[in-house]
């Protein structure tokens, strides 16, 4: 009965835009007060670097690259590193690395840390109760070149099922003002994250491609066996990973968003269960947990995998719709085929998108037999668009090479200490 009347009255408070800025307003003022104290009692440590990867969900993506490379590196022994995660003892092995230490996040360490760090590095929003001192360092890494339109440039009204336009453009507003770097893979990056974070000073993005795709160009086969291994995978199967993005209007109350399944594994699994494993990767969003255990011995559910980078490199084939993934995934130049069997809705009442879909490097399909085509004919699919492959890579990915994390590293921290 508990549980009952607090996802009515959480229902509740969510659909009333008014109480639900108040409440958010007293959270913000709470915990910026507690940052506060922090602020003002701690000194800067001029070798004492701040982590976080998608809010503390994940050790992934470009902050991982980055620590990575600093951890490797004995000529930067003399820094500390702080994780913060919000399952801090799934990491605690991180500890055992060189100089590491694994914090709650949004705890009252947490705040104290970002206090006295001299560098933070993360790939999404920070929190906005965070308060930058001006010799400080933040360090934006994003996590991916976007096909979907981001803050400023959400033209269609409405917002998301949580935040109205507004609220997603004081956000990124709030955090936008406290960048000393912001990362850029391209040109085309540059543009779109002055225009959608409303920057004013264009001198802070640094175009030296992601960290994150160093991977795609320094994995071994034995990378991919162990991999393999860890998701008993048989070698005479080859795989295919969906990985399909949220959508901004699928939100239910006290759980978060949830995903619908757009996709008929039954009819997959008849036509190819004797070549190929499916491996299905929602977005870290995505709150609901999808029943597939009747695809046991074809579907496996990656969703909760720590890095899909990993995944990259033992599919064959990409399946995707508008999530960013296929940007990097497009390092490896193999076969991607993007299932939009909600393109209409999507396009003209979610996001819209930045690029003309007839300029990406794959197939475009809408239904399960357009799809089933598809992967029959992968062979033709990747001669078909073998040109505009390598074009779409020479203007999103001509940076990536596989030293991106080096060039990070030198720019925004090496050659900042010494000047």
């Amino acid at each position: 009965m508990k549980n009952k009347i607090k996802t009515i009255l959480i229902s509740f408070i969510k659909k009333n835009y008014y109480i639900l800025s108040l409440l958010r307003n007293i959270r913000f003022i709470f915990t910026r007060l507690i940052f506060t104290i922090c602020y003002l009692g701690n000194k800067v440590d001029d070798n004492l670097i701040i982590f976080e990867s998608y809010m503390g969900r994940q050790f992934s993506c470009s902050p991982k690259a980055i620590y990575e490379e600093l951890v490797k590196n004995e000529e930067y022994n003399n820094y500390k590193f702080v994780w913060a995660f919000r399952k801090c003892e799934k990491y605690k092995y991180l500890e055992k690395q060189k100089n590491t230490k694994v914090v709650e996040f949004g705890s009252r360490e947490y705040y104290k840390i970002y206090s006295s760090a001299k560098y933070w590095i993360t790939n999404s929003r920070l929190n906005g109760r965070i308060l930058k001192k001006k010799n400080q360092i933040y360090i934006q890494c994003w996590h991916g070149t976007p096909l979907k339109k981001l803050g400023y440039d959400i033209k269609i009204s409405g917002g998301n099922a949580m935040n109205s336009n507004r609220d997603i453009r004081r956000k990124y507003k709030m955090d936008s003002k406290r960048y000393s770097y912001m990362i850029s893979p391209s040109r085309f990056c540059t543009e779109k994250f002055k225009s959608a974070f409303d920057l004013k000073d264009i001198n802070i993005i640094k175009e030296l491609g992601y960290p994150r795709n160093d991977y795609l160009y320094n994995y071994t086969q034995s990378d991919i066996d162990n991999i393999k291994n860890k998701l008993k995978i048989k070698n005479n199967k080859k795989i295919i990973l969906y990985a399909p993005t949220w959508r901004d209007n699928q939100h239910k109350s006290g759980i978060g968003y949830t995903y619908k399944l757009g996709i008929d594994f039954e009819k997959l699994k008849k036509e190819f269960q004797d070549e190929y494993v499916i491996l299905f990767r929602t977005h870290y969003f995505v709150a609901n947990q999808i029943d597939l255990k009747k695809y046991s011995d074809f579907v496996i559910d990656v969703s909760s995998y720590e890095d899909i980078k990993e995944l990259y490199i033992i599919s064959d084939i990409l399946i995707t719709d508008y999530s960013s993934v296929f940007f990097d995934y497009a390092n490896l130049k193999r076969p991607i085929i993007f299932y939009m069997y909600d393109y209409n809705e999507y396009k003209n009442n979610l996001r819209d998108f930045y690029i003309d879909l007839s300029s990406i490097p794959g197939p475009i399909v809408k239904n399960e037999e357009e799809l089933i085509d598809k992967i029959k004919g992968i062979d033709v699919v990747k001669k078909e668009f073998s040109k505009k492959y390598k074009e779409f890579n020479n203007k999103y990915n001509y940076l990536d090479d596989g030293k991106s994390s080096q060039r990070v590293i030198y720019e925004c921290i090496i050659k900042e200490q010494k000047e």
